[in-house]
Order: structure tokens, then sequence, then C-alpha cells
């Protein structure tokens, strides 16, 4: 098998079924086409594609220092070697609002099934680490519907993740999270 049989869509599909099903989906981390058909042949449920390793890759530290186009040229070849669904990390989706809609259409013309939009400032810290700042509510809240209206296949899954807790607390996570 030179590329994956299963066209994106089909995969996005499918994904959305199981997750629906309530099953615990395992998504270990892909860092390259090879690890995610070795995770395929192991029987896991989908890939998981690292922001701070395709950094690392790239000789960079996770603070936002990669581009989207670095990002979906190395998703799409991780994605594209597997039958799998692969969801990847899309920081705060490289700028501001339009930006985002715009990361979302590429990453679905990537082959992507889904991806995590989070809710820092530009430029982002990675999530291990100190001195993170997040962005306020509206503004977070922006970034998900600009992904959501500009997302062509309903069955690619955006997925809000928010920094908040090592700021403010676990209370201003769990208030960001019900929004």
């Amino acid at each position: 098998m030179l590329n994956a049989t299963v066209p994106a869509h089909v995969k996005r599909q499918r994904f959305r079924e199981k997750l629906e099903s309530g099953e615990l989906l395992r998504f270990p981390g892909a860092f390259n086409p090879l690890s995610a058909r070795l995770i395929e042949r192991k029987g896991f449920e989908g890939v998981y594609i690292s922001g701070a390793v395709l950094s690392a890759d790239l000789g960079l530290p996770d603070i936002g220092l990669t581009t989207l186009t670095e990002v979906a040229d190395r998703a799409a070849q991780i994605a594209r070697m597997t039958d799998l669904p692969a969801i990847v990390d899309a920081d705060t989706g490289f700028g501001e609002t339009m930006n985002v809609a715009r990361t979302i259409q590429t990453l679905e013309d990537a082959g992507l099934a889904g991806c995590h939009i989070e809710d820092q400032v530009n430029p982002k810290r990675c999530g291990h680490l100190d001195g993170k700042e997040v962005v306020d509510e509206e503004t977070a809240l922006k970034r998900i519907r600009a992904a959501r209206d500009a997302r062509r296949d309903p069955n690619f899954l955006i997925m809000a993740r928010t920094d908040i807790r090592a700021v403010e607390g676990l209370d201003a996570a769990i208030d960001r999270i019900r929004k």
C-alpha cells in the first residue's frame, strides 16, 4: 500500500460514527508517515499529530513558530499513509479569525479528520510550558465559530482546547468549556 485506500471523507464519516458509539478511541501520536502505518498495524483507531512533535521535527521550539503550510504538509503526508482518521494540533488556528477559517479548509484538503484550536494568544506556547496567556472568551469563541463556519465537510471534527486552567485555575477552565 503506497497510500491509504480510504478517501478522507469516508475516514471522517467513520470517525464520527465511532465517536457517537461511545467507545474509547485510542489515537497514539504519529510523528511521520511510517509511525502512522505502524499505529494502524497495531490496531489503534486513529492517529494524533502533535504540534510539539512537528515543531521539534523542524528543529523549532513549540512557541507558535510553525506555519500552517508546514503543519498541513506534514499532516497530509501522515494522513495519506493510513486508512485511520488523523487529527492534528492546529495551535491557535495560525492567526486571527480569517486565518482560522483558512486553516480548517487547508486541513480538510490535506485529508485530516479533525483538529483542535486552542485559546492562547499569538504567539502561543507549548501547553506543557509555563508563562502561557489566553485570549478573552469572546476571541476564543470567535475562533471556534470561524472554524465551524469554514468547515465544508460536516464530519470534519473541530475541537476547542483551553489552556486557561494554567492561567486562572480549574474553575475558569470549567466555565470556559461550558460555553
